[in-house]
């Protein structure tokens, strides 16, 4: 599925799809570079999982967890991971295999320890179609 995204409000409104849609245990992995809207789609996934807290990128945490939602929502951010082994000290496999959504952004740095099974989101930006357009792409994965 792709998706093509003229405004953050846009971006913000594909996320809430996914997460009013979303089932227990789904795993979507987020890719995209720094200020491509992964923070914003997120916010928009907590919105449509009922969540009315507010949603920051865990960049510092690796982890935060929200669970005022229909179902626990495991919201990553891998970035500053420097061995797969600290996502074992954090517990990932709880969140990875439990009964909510779990949200990785720049799971292309733990791709060895993701389930055999998640979504895919991509998010790039194309400067020549203006400067809040994204091309968001959303795969299903499966090894």
């Amino acid at each position: 599925m792709i998706i093509e995204s003229f405004s953050a409000e846009d971006t913000f409104a594909f996320g809430k799809k996914i997460g009013e849609t979303a089932q227990p245990g789904q795993v979507c992995t987020l890719i995209g570079d720094l200020g491509a809207g992964k923070t914003v789609l997120t916010q928009g996934v907590a919105a449509g999982l009922g969540i009315l807290e507010p949603v920051s990128s865990p960049t510092f945490t690796i982890l935060q967890v929200y669970e005022e939602g229909r179902m626990p929502f495991y919201h990553f951010d891998v970035y500053r991971i420097g061995d797969v082994e600290e996502m074992e000290e954090i517990g990932y496999e709880d969140c990875f295999y439990g009964n909510g959504l779990c949200l990785i952004e720049w799971a292309n740095l733990i791709r060895e320890i993701l389930p055999d099974h998640y979504w895919e989101i991509t998010i790039e930006k194309d400067p020549g179609r203006g400067f809040d357009y994204r091309k968001i792409t959303m795969t299903e994965k499966g090894r």
